[in-house]
């Protein structure tokens, strides 16, 4: 049987005609995107700076693929939406991403790396790699301001990263009830912008974990701004005296904490909640339902025996139709209102959970599952590339686009995921779209601002 014959897929008829489907377009691929995030990469230098951070300890003669192209690949694989080191066995032909790499498309010596190399590389990293890699981070984060800014919030915040077997480190954390591991985020909060992560066991972290990892990215920042005013800003399980006690010996530091309701603090509660319920239970007597929660803010006047210090204490008394919810916030600020410091200060922390959802659901930085934990860091920090690299692509060049504020998967499907066929002529490689692409406008602003302007210097 003839093979095009075998291989045609069959349709029902259209209009009178039969339609088949043979494979023989020749060089075709179905993502634009390696090209627009080479662009990306030239412009912010992030991929120099991660393998800059690791020793290529293999031996020179058995290396068919140099560190560079290696990471470019998987990041640019996860950018795109291909979250496993396995889709390198199908994609290490296809041409856009043979183009990203910087390699010929249609030369076959000069395929990608496949699935085995990706496991080699994650399990061949030591403990400094990982060091030098999480530094390359807040590095690219410095980088990434023209100026030094005049105040920063760096948002902290753990998220479960659940595992399964015998995965080292994995423990079992009582609260998501089952083997995780519990891994550190810390995100800018004004911007979106990563500044680094800290794969970590399952369990619970202790406060002096906590500060020791915050004091280090802290000095960091300090030593590139030291007049930047730093603001640190987590829910309740960063209250404790250790974090406190950064804020107490900088005075440009300041901290926004979550605080849980105690048997010294929550009675305190007690005469701003009367108010609210009464009025809960007279709406249910006319028989008239709120609409929404009433509430209001108050200042508290506590103070926990372990803090280094007395720190300002905000209240929200809040009664709902299911019962009392009072919150508590502490912290080191003292000029803004009790309204304005909850409502438009600390509840902005909960866009750092949209950032996690980001790098989780489309990014895929829960796919650890390898059973070392270095692998596993390693893979975390490639899904936290590939999270930079759509951050700086809608934030410096689809600013003003219907995509500025979309999330990576709407990014991936709306201006990566575009059919191209690959021409190769002797001193060219053109690119052919659809005629119909429905994103031509926004492709054509996209590579002017990435290919026609020089990209800045990086700082030494």
């Amino acid at each position: 049987m003839d093979q095009s014959t075998s291989e045609s897929l069959r349709f029902p008829p259209v209009a009178g005609m039969t339609v088949r489907a043979e494979f023989d377009g020749g060089a075709l691929s179905s993502d634009f995107g390696p090209l627009i995030l080479r662009g990306v990469d030239q412009q912010i230098g992030l991929i120099d700076r991660l393998v800059q951070a690791v020793d290529d300890r293999r031996h020179s003669s058995y290396v068919a693929y140099s560190p560079h192209d290696l990471f470019t690949q998987r990041i640019f694989q996860i950018t795109c939406g291909y979250a496993d080191g396995n889709d390198a066995n199908a994609l290490r032909t296809d041409p856009l991403f043979k183009l990203g790499v910087n390699r010929h498309p249609l030369v076959q010596a000069m395929d990608l790396a496949s699935g085995p190399t990706f496991s080699r590389l994650e399990n061949a990293v030591s403990t400094r790699d990982i060091y030098r890699l999480a530094w390359a981070f807040v590095a690219q984060f410095i980088a990434s301001y023209p100026m030094p800014p005049a105040v920063i919030v760096l948002d902290l915040d753990h998220s479960e990263d659940p595992t399964h077997g015998q995965q080292e480190f994995s423990f079992y954390n009582h609260y998501y009830r089952h083997r995780c591991y519990l891994p550190l985020f810390l995100f800018e909060g004004l911007s979106g912008k990563f500044i680094t992560a800290a794969l970590r066991p399952g369990k619970r972290p202790t406060g002096a974990e906590n500060a020791m990892i915050i004091k280090r990215v802290i000095q960091r920042l300090r030593t590139a701004w030291p007049e930047t005013r730093i603001i640190l800003r987590g829910d309740s399980h960063f209250a404790n005296p250790e974090l406190m006690q950064l804020a107490v010996a900088n005075p440009a530091i300041d901290f926004i904490f979550g605080l849980a309701g105690n048997r010294a603090l929550s009675p305190l509660a007690e005469p701003f909640l009367a108010p609210h319920r009464r009025r809960v239970e007279n709406a249910r007597r006319v028989g008239y339902a709120l609409s929404t929660a009433t509430h209001t803010y108050h200042d508290l006047a506590y103070r926990a025996e372990s803090w280094p210090r007395a720190f300002r204490v905000i209240l929200k008394a809040e009664v709902m139709a299911l019962g009392d919810n009072p919150r508590f916030v502490v912290t080191s600020l003292d000029l803004p209102t009790p309204a304005c410091l909850y409502r438009d200060l600390h509840s902005a922390r909960g866009q750092d959970e949209n950032f996690i959802k980001m790098l989780k659901n489309d990014l895929a930085s829960d796919r650890t599952s390898d059973q070392r934990f270095l692998a596993n860091h390693l893979r975390l920090f490639f899904s936290r590339a590939a999270y930079v690299l759509h951050q700086a692509l809608r934030t410096e060049v689809l600013v003003h686009t219907e995509l500025a504020k979309a999330q990576p998967v709407t990014v991936i499907l709306k201006l990566f995921k575009l059919a191209v066929r690959v021409v190769a002529y002797q001193d060219r490689i053109k690119l052919h779209l659809p005629t119909s692409c429905p994103v031509k406008d926004l492709l054509r602003r996209v590579t002017d601002r990435l290919f026609l302007t020089r990209p800045p210097p990086l700082p030494a």
